[in-house]
């Protein structure tokens, strides 16, 4: 890659060195993560850092890891994982071409191994249906992977072909000629509605005596020969002194803001109004959108069922369609999150995040803020059946370790979800529902990240029941059929599930004598009520009754499969009583 990157960073690319983040500039995106050290090295001879930091290579005081990580400020997202960066390079040029209007360039640097990752392919078709002609993706094909040659190895008219089917701009080069490299950057600056492709032909080790292009050197130090093979290189060079200057970028990208978002209105639901909380989700971020121009909304062609729909229908240049492309959908989002350009939502069923988590934990990685959002969560879906019920979201999410994780209960609570999401850091999962539930909170209900809401009390409670979402509405009818028995239950909603309110459970649990029951639409690890038992772990006499989906379900009406999995009013009050005799 040496010729690849220092045509790169010091004849095409445009950027600050003072401001290696400046939104102005051209991005870099390493997608082959493992070969940072020559990012380090290109960023060291451009003069952001002494070269002499680069012996700190993977020290643990040092931000110069085995795989680039926004620690360093010059790094804009986490790679290493592969097949990943081009989608957020894809993300990047899509803002750059279409929101910011701003001339600034993408380059996505992609190994031949990790060319095998469908999510490339994935990403490749975003980038060509959206003519992101701001976009060059570079191909190293240097014919070797990990383990053993890849696949394709050095046909070079394979991947040719498949690019140009992609609808790319494609060129064939020879990866350590420079000119060869510099002509074709220069080409693809005049491309025109297309993105381009250069596909590098290279050799692992190229230079290096009896390693050029030899199997078992991935991720090996040189050992024995290393002083040997440097004063062999260091031969060739016909000047070490040269010093060439790094390219300004060509114009200011606009300023945005992004701080203090608010919705256009109020929540106007009615009390006992019945209203789909995914569909208050749509409410709430075309509100969000009347007051931000910043604020987009990416689906996965489910925007007619997550209400998505409701910001493109109003504003159509905000939404942006990655189609049944999910791990593209959240690579995306990554990138146009980047150097806060943009204030992004993506929504798909809650069960198809799971295929996304990969590209989840490297968002957490890349300290990325966008905010996800899943409908359809688990067995109240009804008929649709297992394979459309979200039950392990939860559980996935709270492994996040940047992760703020809303489950809202009712239209008012998931508006003000959305907006505490969009002036969140991190990542944000909004969990919303299919079924039209009722509207129990009061228009300026105050909600705040981490803060339950007791949604009913009385000085006589003899139990603490816990439910979110779906539940919380089983939870309260159950209190009533326990308020005819006499027995006086306190119902809590959660609100957020991390950070959970723990506080609160522990207040609230001993208010009542220390019985609990938490339900919730979910399998039971990880979920709710895993959450509630750690938080009950010093507690004493404390006893809590687990009520979740604990068995792959089935097709149903939606209040049948409550029942037949136990997580129904009547369930509910049955676990309470069973408590209160223990």
């Amino acid at each position: 890659m040496a010729e690849i990157m220092s045509v790169l960073f010091f004849h095409t690319m445009r950027y600050k060195i003072s401001a290696p983040r400046d939104p102005s500039s051209d991005r870099f995106i390493l997608s082959k993560g493992h070969a940072a050290p020559i990012l380090y090295a290109a960023w060291a001879e451009a003069g952001l850092f002494p070269v002499e930091d680069l012996k700190n290579l993977r020290k643990i005081d040092s931000d110069l890891e085995g795989h680039p990580t926004p620690r360093l400020n010059f790094i804009d997202v986490g790679t290493g994982s592969l097949g990943q960066g081009l989608a957020v390079a894809a993300g990047m040029a899509y803002v750059g071409k279409y929101f910011d209007q701003t001339p600034y360039r993408v380059y996505c640097l992609v190994g031949d191994g990790e060319a095998a990752e469908g999510s490339i392919w994935e990403a490749l078709h975003f980038a060509s249906h959206y003519k992101l002609d701001n976009l060059v993706v570079i191909f190293d094909v240097n014919r070797l992977g990990q383990s053993e040659p890849t696949s394709l190895q050095h046909q070079m008219d394979v991947y040719d072909a498949r690019l140009k089917a992609f609808g790319f701009h494609s060129l064939v080069v020879d990866g350590h000629d420079v000119s060869e490299l510099i002509k074709a950057f220069d080409e693809a600056t005049t491309v025109s509605g297309k993105p381009t492709a250069i596909i590098a032909k290279t050799y692992k080790g190229k230079g290096f005596p009896n390693i050029e292009d030899k199997e078992n050197w991935h991720g090996k130090a040189l050992g024995a020969e290393g002083e040997k093979i440097i004063k062999h290189l260091q031969a060739q060079m016909k000047d070490p002194r040269v010093s060439l200057p790094v390219r300004a970028p060509v114009a200011e990208a606009p300023r945005v803001h992004l701080r203090d978002v608010t919705l256009s209105s109020p929540p106007s639901y009615e009390p006992g109004q019945k209203v789909a909380t995914r569909l208050a989700y749509g409410h709430a971020i075309k509100k969000l959108a009347d007051t931000n121009m910043r604020v987009i909304a990416l689906d996965g062609d489910t925007k007619n069922s997550t209400f998505s729909d409701k910001l493109r229908n109003a504003y159509p240049e905000r939404y942006v369609e990655c189609f049944i492309a999910e791990q593209t959908l959240v690579g995306v989002a990554t990138g146009a999150a980047c150097r806060q350009r943009a204030i992004v939502f993506a929504s798909t069923f809650a069960a198809f995040f799971t295929r996304t988590f990969d590209q989840i934990r490297m968002g957490a990685i890349s300290q990325s803020d966008m905010n996800l959002v899943g409908s359809h969560c688990g067995v109240s879906i009804g008929e649709d059946g297992p394979s459309q019920m979200g039950l392990e979201d939860l559980a996935m999410f709270r492994a996040v370790p940047t992760a703020t994780v809303f489950y809202p209960s009712d239209a008012v609570s998931t508006e003000r979800a959305v907006e505490l999401a969009a002036n969140t850091k991190g990542i944000c999962y909004i969990r919303t529902s299919r079924p039209e539930t009722a509207i129990i909170y009061k228009p300026d209900t105050v909600f705040k990240v981490g803060e339950a809401k007791i949604v009913r009390e009385s000085p006589q409670d003899k139990v603490l029941l816990i439910g979110a979402g779906i539940t919380l509405h089983e939870a309260l009818a159950a209190a009533d059929v326990l308020q005819k028995k006499g027995i006086s239950a306190r119902v809590m909603d959660p609100f957020t599930i991390k950070p959970l309110d723990e506080e609160a459970v522990r207040k609230h649990t001993k208010a009542v004598g220390g019985r609990v029951v938490v339900v919730e639409d979910h399998y039971q690890a990880g979920g709710l009520g895993e959450a509630v038992l750690s938080a009950l772990a010093l507690t004493r006499d404390a006893l809590l009754r687990q009520l979740c989906v604990r068995a792959v379900p089935r097709s149903g009406p939606p209040a049948q499969l409550l029942d037949l999995f136990g997580i129904s009013a009547r369930h509910i009050a049955a676990a309470a009583e069973e408590l209160l005799q223990l």
